[in-house]
């Protein structure tokens, strides 16, 4: 094992603690591999299952393991429709299971997120009956002045780049604390404590993983 993936793990180790002292349950995984099998152990077979734009999910193969799973799945791009889209919200926020990435975490233990239309936030803050947080070492920060600068100056371009959005951090790569239409730097939310023991559960795993 390398230094680095050592430190990880040990990291891991004390960020359980901290989670733990927000309410928040927390779990290490070394791979990506290791954490689709933990998110296959959280979620009982028929649960209803729904998530977050992520490329996390992804990245880590867990989106595709729920799409493919013994679950009920929510996808919110199944709406053709901004009448179905609405409908379908409904059933996301009383889902059993949300999953998600943070755009960062902070050595406290506070999970720090930026969005642009607030659903996913939304999610995080109250509805499912539990979500699952899932993020690569990476995202860790050392304050939450500090997860924010992270998200705004390296999370958000590469974000907008993907989304194909024009802002001015797509096309100059650096934030321009804009107001732009497309912005997704709308609403800021900082959790820092799962009021409900147990209904937040974060995994953190040894590898580079989101933006």
């Amino acid at each position: 094992m390398s230094a680095k993936l050592e430190n990880y793990q040990h990291l891991g180790e004390t960020m359980i603690k901290k989670f733990a002292s927000r309410g928040m349950e927390a779990f290490y995984c070394a791979t990506s591999a290791d954490a689709v099998k933990k998110v296959r152990k959280l979620i009982p077979e028929g649960s209803s299952v729904t998530w977050g734009g992520s490329a996390t999910l992804s990245e880590t193969g867990i989106l595709d393991a729920l799409q493919k799973g013994p679950y009920g799945c929510i996808d919110r791009s199944s709406a053709k429709t901004p009448e179905e889209a609405r409908a379908l919200y409904g059933r996301i926020v009383c889902a059993d299971y949300f999953l998600t990435s943070t755009n960062a975490f902070t050595s406290e233990g506070e999970l720090v997120n930026v969005d642009g239309n607030g659903n996913r936030v939304a999610c995080l803050i109250a509805g499912p009956s539990h979500v699952i947080v899932v993020a690569g070492m990476n995202k860790l920060t050392g304050s939450v002045e500090e997860a924010i600068s992270r998200i705004r100056h390296t999370a958000a371009p590469p974000n907008c780049v993907r989304l194909n959005l024009k802002t001015p951090c797509a096309s100059a790569g650096l934030c321009g604390d804009c107001q732009s239409p497309d912005s997704i730097c709308c609403q800021v939310v900082v959790t820092r404590r799962s009021r409900h023991p147990g209904r937040i559960t974060v995994i953190l795993v040894g590898e580079e993983l989101g933006f």
